[in-house]
């Protein structure tokens, strides 16, 4: 993992850090958008802002770094999960981990049976590692998305990295018809959080830090830029 980063002047400098810029670098997709979003903030976008302000833990949140396409290595030796944005916050005197997953009309990647059905010498321990990480001891529905599973256990990773007793995972999602939503409320559902819309909801104490999840909507007019 790189220790260096290069700090973005511009929404456009978030480009090279994708896998394909040009396929996925598109108005009105989520990485573009997101960026947008993002950059132009100067801090957590306002909607952001107003979701933590629904946490008593995370009310008065202040963004300290944000880094696009964040790599956080699961399990050595195998690949890590690509944060959209990963970032560390301060709340009053405590530090945050913040794993950001964007989205406009894209869905989170295969369920974990799907998942599960491509076989590949590694998923075992992998899976372990999330189960590990989030609490997760009961069997899981093969309907839960696995992107979720490893996007939410990668803010857990790094908060423990940084020493916050606070992780987050939060779609900041951009679709007016708030696609794939009932993907996260069913996922919500399995860490037992009421499912809720411009919230950060709380998850108990997942991996040593306390979790925190949240969906909140982005504003439509970055779906243009």
């Amino acid at each position: 993992m790189p220790t260096i980063y290069v700090p973005a002047q511009s929404a456009d400098d978030w480009a090279q850090f994708l896998a394909d810029p040009v396929k996925h670098w598109r108005t009105g997709y989520s990485a573009r958008t997101l960026a947008y979003s993002w950059q132009e903030a100067n801090g957590f976008p306002s909607e952001v802002q107003d979701a933590f302000a629904s946490n008593e833990h995370l009310s008065g949140i202040q963004l300290l770094l944000a880094l696009p396409e964040h790599q956080v290595p699961l399990v050595s030796g195998f690949r890590p999960s690509q944060n959209d944005i990963w970032a560390l916050a301060r709340a009053g005197t405590e530090l945050v981990s913040v794993a950001v997953e964007g989205k406009v009309s894209e869905p989170f990647g295969p369920t974990l049976s799907k998942w599960l059905a491509e076989t590949s010498k590694g998923k075992s321990a992998r899976l372990a590692c999330l189960r590990r990480e989030l609490n997760l001891n009961e069997e899981l529905a093969g309907t839960i998305r696995y992107q979720l599973l490893h996007r939410t256990a990668s803010a857990v990773i790094e908060a423990k990295r940084f020493g916050a007793p606070h992780a987050v995972m939060l779609v900041h999602s951009f679709s007016p018809s708030q696609e794939w939503l009932q993907d996260f409320h069913e996922f919500s559902s399995l860490l037992r959080v009421e499912p809720a819309v411009n919230k950060v909801m709380s998850a108990g104490n997942r991996g040593g830090v306390h979790l925190h999840i949240g969906w909140v909507c982005g504003n439509e007019k970055y779906l243009s830029m």
